[in-house]
């Protein structure tokens, strides 16, 4: 499946959305949303290199447009690693980040991966009760993983689903 096929809309409780491959367009925007919900973000540049590495990708927009979220996912021979999922601040906890990451297994499940595996900081309790939620489970922790205030870093917990 050719990550441009994912163009779509869907009707769901959160009204319309349409769903489509990140483009080099979308990225000021993303790195807007980026910069908003993470205190050490990825750069225009990482999200940059990633498209042009041809990693699977995600935008999801409301019916004006606005973006609500995204994903970026590296695959490699039969293991997909979610790299980043982030949904805007004000519409966090509405169920969009598991809309999301329904979508990046998907897309994982139908490039025949066997395995989804992510990085979370541990302080990301929101994001660690989605993954939980949706199945899954830590494999391991790196230490020192993630930059952290007064320049200090932070584990991560690496999770992984079985696809």
């Amino acid at each position: 499946m050719n990550n441009d096929a994912l163009l779509h809309t869907l009707e769901s409780k959160f009204g319309t959305l349409t769903f489509a491959a990140m483009k080099v367009d979308d990225v000021d925007e993303v790195v807007q949303l980026e910069d908003s919900v993470y205190p050490h973000p990825w750069t225009r540049g990482n999200f940059l290199d990633s498209l042009y590495s041809g990693y699977q990708t995600l935008t999801m927009r409301d019916r004006s447009g606005r973006l609500l979220g995204y994903f970026l996912v590296m695959e490699a021979v039969d293991e997909a690693h979610l790299l980043n999922i982030s949904v805007a601040e004000d519409v966090q906890g509405e169920g969009f980040g598991h809309l999301l990451l329904e979508y990046a297994v998907d897309l994982a499940r139908k490039h025949r991966m066997t395995v989804m595996l992510l990085e979370v900081r541990v302080s990301n309790l929101r994001a660690l009760h989605v993954y939980r939620r949706y199945g899954f489970v830590e494999i391991g922790r790196r230490k020192n993983y993630y930059p952290a205030n007064q320049s200090t870093r932070e584990d991560a917990i690496v999770m992984s689903l079985s696809l």
